[in-house]
């Protein structure tokens, strides 16, 4: 009976001397607790965990770094074309190019005169701390002049004339391809793209690679000549380009007039910009 009270009374003894050393241990601390009652030695070996605090600490999303180099590939413009006429129709030159022509010949269907563009790539290269970016790309750029009145082109020398046919379609179309160069401006450089506010101003390079004058009537059906017409065959542009948010707006305005003779015609386009 005297050996078990003693055997008991060692056992509350280990306990409490445990949760004694327990309150005075660091964390990660391993030790050691000896009780000797007698000929009965009593040891006990203790580790303490340590709490992770960092499990019950919320954690802060990282924010993805900004690249110093980003490229959008496959980007489309959709949008309308037109072009200032400060042409002289008395003069000699413009009487030779389209003689009896006068400005209403000229005027075109504003809803019909497209401008598509298909940039292959652009790309933009951070220059001060992702606010100032330099950007650039390549493409084509697709202009139809729908006329409201029955022009014909003629080739060899470059005419043009007012048909007798009543034509439902005659429209002059320009493909260029271009290289556009711009500094643009990240009002939010931190935030996502989706959600950014940004402008850019530049110029384009385009090289005139094809030119046609398309015409539909009753009486030709649907036919498509193909020159030059004297266009220039390369065109400087000043443009432009304004990001609210998702939504992208472009522009452009040629230095000078489209045609090298005759015309003093200069195309400006603007519309939406669909980037990836």
């Amino acid at each position: 009976m005297r050996k078990i009270l003693l055997l008991t009374a060692a056992i509350f003894l280990g306990h409490f001397a445990m949760a004694q050393d327990e309150s005075g241990q660091e964390q990660n601390e391993e030790y050691t607790d000896t009780i000797k009652l007698g000929n009965v030695i009593i040891i006990k070996s203790h580790k303490r965990k340590e709490e992770d605090s960092s499990a019950t600490r919320p954690r802060k999303p990282k924010r993805k770094k900004s690249e110093n180099i980003s490229t959008s590939w496959l980007i489309t413009d959709i949008g309308l074309t037109n072009y200032t006429d400060n042409t002289d129709y008395a003069s000699i030159a413009t009487g030779e190019f389209a003689p009896g022509a006068i400005k209403d010949w000229f005027k075109l269907r504003p809803t019909k005169s497209v401008n598509i563009n298909i940039w292959f790539f652009m790309q933009r290269i951070n220059m001060i701390k992702h606010t100032l970016n330099l950007k650039y790309g390549l493409g084509v750029e697709l202009n139809n002049y729908r006329y409201k009145e029955s022009i014909r082109f003629q080739k060899s020398p470059t005419l043009i004339y007012k048909d007798a046919v009543d034509y439902r379609k005659s429209k002059l179309a320009a493909d260029y391809i271009t290289m556009p160069l711009m500094l643009n401006v990240n009002f939010t450089p931190k935030a996502r793209e989706s959600k950014s506010y940004g402008l850019s101003v530049g110029a384009s390079a385009g090289y005139l690679y094809s030119s046609r004058n398309k015409y539909v009537s009753n009486a030709t059906g649907k036919d498509k000549l193909r020159d030059d017409f004297d266009l220039r065959p390369f065109k400087l542009s000043y443009i432009a380009e304004l990001k609210l948010g998702f939504i992208k707006f472009y522009g452009s305005l040629a230095s000078r007039s489209m045609f090298e003779k005759g015309l003093d015609q200069t195309p400006y386009t603007m519309g939406v910009r669909i980037s990836p």
